[in-house]
């Protein structure tokens, strides 16, 4: 499937949006994508531009105009949005990447899960146990199950099954600060979230949503390709060789 970039970086300014309630309705018949300057930007000016594919977030966990504001408690306005979304993206002609969760603690992300975790008694030390505390994989693994099953409420068609969506993403940049060689604690998550995904979907591609750092499996690629030679507790060979992640969007120099 060929697919531009074109006008990307003019448009959305980032790799990923929010598209919710407060912004599909300040977008009025149509879905609002963002902002460029002044100017109200929707998914027929990208269209025009020259965009096919777009990624997007299938998640805002508490805060304000949550899609979940608790474990399992779900904003159905919120969610009817993205719905439009869904369905106005099918009318332009855009195919989209939906992305479950964050990594960081912007709409919640992983610091918000481990905190409901926190909240329900268990022993939380950091953010990193969102991967091995079951209960967390648990709100996680809800969720995953809640956005692939859920039926378009404009369109009449369930997620899973919307040709719409190219594809979904594990996390948004997914990173580990108790591991940094990517061996154990994300592979071991990316394995068994990614089998648990397509146990739901089969029809879709699956990404994790990695930025593209090399770990311990290419110890010569860390220094001549890693920024600084970091090591953020992913690797990019390993992971996506997971029999279920059918590839990775590539993080251009721009980023």
């Amino acid at each position: 499937m060929a697919s531009s970039v074109v006008g990307l970086h003019h448009f959305l300014g980032a790799l990923a949006l929010l598209l919710l309630a407060h912004q599909a309705a300040a977008a009025g018949p149509l879905a609002f994508v963002g902002r460029s300057g002044s100017k109200l930007v929707t998914l027929s000016d990208a269209t025009a531009a020259g965009l096919t594919v777009c990624r997007t977030w299938a998640f805002n966990d508490g805060g304000n105009s949550p899609l979940q504001s608790s474990p399992g408690v779900y904003n159905e306005n919120v969610f009817q949005a993205l719905d439009f979304v869904v369905s106005e993206a099918k009318n332009n002609g855009i195919r989209l990447i939906l992305s479950l969760i964050n990594n960081f603690k912007d709409y919640g992300g992983r610091p918000q899960y481990v905190q409901w975790a926190r909240n329900a008694g268990e022993s939380i030390q950091t953010d990193d146990d969102f991967y091995t505390n079951a209960k967390v994989k648990q709100y996680y693994k809800n969720h995953v199950q809640k956005v692939l099953t859920r039926v378009n409420t404009i369109t009449k068609i369930a997620y899973k099954d919307d040709p719409t969506i190219m594809s979904w993403e594990l996390m948004n940049e997914p990173r580990c600060e108790v591991d940094h060689s990517g061996k154990t604690v994300t592979q071991a998550w990316v394995k068994e979230m990614a089998a648990y995904t397509k146990s739901i979907d089969g029809k879709h591609l699956l990404e994790v949503g990695f930025e593209g750092f090399y770990g311990d499996s290419t110890p010569d690629k860390i220094k001549l390709y890693n920024p600084n030679a970091y090591q953020l507790g992913t690797d990019y060979i390993t992971s996506n060789q997971v029999n279920e992640i059918d590839y990775h969007h590539p993080c251009l120099d721009i980023w």
